[in-house]
């Protein structure tokens, strides 16, 4: 092989292949799946006759000869000499996998890596030539597929680099092309030329674009200031024009006055014309800078069909390894998303494609006998609703049993079965939400390990979206995902609380209302006011941002309604400002987690204003609802209670609710954390009698945080308790080692062990 050298040249023979292979796949995928025969195999030919020119110009034979044998055998369909069966397109898929392979090489590995792979080339080239003669191809079972989206693209890197190919014709089980150059062949196609740019670059130019904008905006309120200049020498003219009677028996006066109105009168004009001219330019700033603002957040926006052209591959891989029928429907690919979100949203959609796959679609003969078609189909639908991107998935499944769900939910100790029974559909389906939650029988390298509709909620939650779950019993499952358009610009609601402005992003407020102080009433010390008929805790903002001062309220207090309808509260604040879309300016790292604070924001006049994380600020104002720590809207002194209060520290909504029932129950006054660096700032702000905590949660994890309350010297003798999953000696040593005072199991929910170890450690609750 010569000596490629130069960069473009490689680089070239990588993008083609790239590039060629993605219409090469869909192309098979099409017509196995009953597409165009003559459509897709002149598709399919033409992306290997393609590949099979690049190979030339690089001068790697190798690939010339597999890129040949697979241009023949789509010929030869296309001719009609043959039919392409499943086999035949494993063999196809094999050989194109093994070409992207080659293609993900550093130039220099090349050469070693082409002679290891001689026998196994030689083995696809022998049964290339069988596709070629019509022989049949045994369709070889498929192997495990990866369960994670990082794990699924392994098999590219990692045979690339051991020059391990299986014998088999195996298709890879992800799109071994990374999203980029299909971006770049996207924009090729329309003759337009795509470069890469790496993200803090691009963040940098969107915070130099959104400056921009807000500086431009400045023109305004100097232009009015020159309005006031205006009326001054209006009132200057008037002032010259009363001493007239003044001065008319002095002829020096009366032309020394008519030269000083003349030079007013000059300035007058002057300042209009510089007043017109700075107008004129303060709309063209405005005007430019508008452009390069949305130029620039539509430049970090991508197809969303970028982010999942090859999914429709590995639902087939997924599906044939479990003997299964399926097709994935792809609608709304051109719907325009955030490069990060859509980077976010590969993992969680590779989860909940093989959740559908294995759980939700049936067999063939299940199908035939409940009278649907043998193939199943999982549906990716993507649409802008509201100022959001909303994703739906979906498929015509089996749904999910709720009853099976009940069950689990009491065999893995989340519930009494007394508490089971009560539960509604929808509650029974937010368990499935659960890290670790899974009613499946048996355990499988594709799902049963409860990874799934965790990682979905958990990818929402993290960009400030939310996601919802609906089951039609024989007929399906729906997730709908709805999610922020983009990162970097925000649809806000700013509010002043304490005389500062803060930010509410509206996708994550219920409504801002109005509330008659004397329409508040009390029970058990927390204020209330009703709105249609339902009952709102409300609570005033200065206290959940623990600010100085006391609220400014007439009558009317103007308040935030934050949460669902399943948990909803209410935030009084001064009063409201407006909408606003801000460019998202994170917070130095430096400061760790803010709380209540998720990024910071300037203003149309410059002014700096934080935006809400309305997600920990719900949480804060349920702990003062249910901390008896509330001062009340018109109160300036806190409830003094003397019940001893326990901190409960858990990712899992679910969770917390069933040990916050437990204990309240018991006459424990009980607050939450939602994870380990929120239970951390929750400590140093108040003080407790006891913690428990969960061991796998974000941010922190629990062995974390225990270490960190043990080495604090205020805290280190607040006893902990740990209720974790994990049942192993060694997961309850490591536990221990960290200090925590009791490790039980989330079984003990079912019995007194929990509330027995409470007791032990901090006595009954009234002490």
């Amino acid at each position: 092989m010569s000596n490629l050298g130069a960069f473009s040249m490689w680089e070239l023979f990588r993008g083609e292949v790239e590039s060629q292979m993605r219409m090469f796949t869909d192309g098979l995928l099409a017509l196995e799946s009953g597409g165009s025969a003559k459509e897709q195999l002149a598709a399919t030919m033409r992306a290997a006759h393609s590949i099979k020119g690049a190979a030339r110009i690089v001068h790697l034979d190798m690939a010339v000869s597999l890129a040949h044998a697979m241009e023949d055998c789509l010929v030869a369909a296309q001719e009609g000499l043959l039919t392409l069966d499943a086999g035949a397109i494993d063999v196809l898929l094999s050989a194109g996998d093994l070409l992207m392979r080659l293609s993900a090489l550093q130039e220099s590995a090349v050469s070693a890596w082409v002679d290891e792979q001689k026998p196994a080339v030689d083995r696809l080239l022998n049964q290339l030539a069988d596709v070629r003669a019509g022989k049949g191809i045994a369709i070889a079972p498929l192997p495990a597929v990866s369960l994670r989206v990082e794990a699924s693209k392994e098999p590219v890197s990692k045979a690339a680099s051991e020059g391990k190919v299986p014998d088999a014709p195996v298709p890879l089980t992800a799109p071994a092309a990374p999203a980029e150059p299909s971006r770049s062949a996207r924009a090729n196609t329309g003759g337009d030329r795509a470069v890469k740019m790496a993200t803090q670059a691009l963040n940098r130019l969107m915070g130099l674009a959104g400056e921009s904008l807000v500086q431009s905006r400045w023109f305004e309120p100097f232009s009015e200031s020159l309005l006031g200049l205006k009326r001054r020498h209006s009132e200057i003219s008037d002032l010259l024009d009363s001493l007239r009677p003044l001065v008319d028996d002095s002829p020096e006066a009366a032309e020394r006055l008519a030269a000083a109105r003349q030079k007013v009168e000059e300035t007058r004009r002057w300042a209009a014309e510089r007043q017109a001219e700075l107008d004129g330019f303060g709309l063209r700033s405005a005007g430019l800078s508008d452009r390069l603002y949305r130029e620039v957040v539509a430049s970090r926006m991508r197809p969303f069909g970028d982010g999942v052209e090859g999914f429709p591959r590995l639902a087939r891989d997924i599906a044939r390894q479990l003997g299964k029928q399926v097709q994935l429907d792809i609608l709304g690919a051109n719907t325009e998303v955030d490069r990060e979100i859509l980077d976010r949203l590969e993992a969680p959609l590779n989860h909940a494609l093989r959740n559908s796959v294995d759980h939700g679609i049936e067999r063939p003969e299940e199908r035939a006998a409940a009278g649907k078609p043998a193939t199943g189909t999982i549906r990716f639908e993507a649409r802008h609703r509201a100022g959001l991107f909303v994703l739906t998935i979906s498929d015509d499944g089996r749904g999910v049993d709720v009853e099976s769900v009940r069950t689990a939910v009491v065999a893995k100790g989340l519930a009494t079965t007394e508490m089971a029974a009560n539960f509604s559909e929808t509650e029974l389906l937010e368990f499935l939400f659960l890290p670790g939650f899974s009613t499946a029988a048996t355990l499988t390298d594709i799902s049963g390990r409860g990874v799934g509709l965790d990682a979905v909620q958990e990818m929402a939650k993290s960009v400030g979206g939310k996601v919802s779950i609906a089951s039609r019993p024989g007929q399906g499952l729906s997730l709908q995902l709805e999610l922020p358009l983009t990162l970097s610009v925000l649809r806000t609601f700013v509010a002043e609380i304490g005389g500062e402005p803060f930010a509410f992003p509206l996708t994550r407020i219920a409504r801002v209302v109005k509330v008659n102080r004397a329409d508040l009433s009390s029970l058990e010390g927390q204020q209330y006011f009703s709105l249609d008929g339902e009952r709102i805790g409300v609570v005033s903002g200065l206290e959940v941002l623990d600010m100085q001062g006391k609220p400014n309220w007439g009558q009317e207090i103007s308040v935030v309604l934050l949460g669902d309808r399943a948990t909803r509260y209410g935030l009084g604040v001064d009063r409201f400002i407006g909408e606003y879309e801000l460019v998202v300016r994170p917070l130095d790292a430096r400061l760790g987690k803010v709380p209540s604070v998720s990024a910071a924001a300037l203003m149309d006049d410059g002014s700096p204003v934080l935006i809400v994380d309305v997600e920990d600020m719900t949480r804060s104002v349920e702990t003062l609802l249910h901390g008896g720590r509330l001062r009340g809207l018109g109160s300036s002194e806190a409830t003094q209670v003397s019940r001893k209060r326990i901190l409960v520290v858990d990712d899992s909504v679910t969770v917390r609710e069933v040990q916050r029932t437990l204990l309240q129950n018991r006459g424990y006054i009980v607050e939450v954390a939602v994870d380990g660096m929120d239970g951390w700032n929750a400590l140093r702000a108040a003080s407790y009698h006891l913690t428990i905590t969960d061991v796998d949660m974000p941010r922190m994890t629990g062995i974390e945080l225990v270490s960190k309350i043990k080495a604090d010297p205020k805290l280190h003798s607040l006893p902990v308790i740990i209720v974790s999953y994990k049942d192993r000696e060694e997961d309850r040593m490591k536990g221990l080692d960290a200090g925590a005072d009791r490790y039980l199991t989330k079984s003990s929910f079912h019995d007194e062990t929990l509330l027995t170890a409470v007791a032990e450690l901090i006595g009954p609750p009234d002490q």
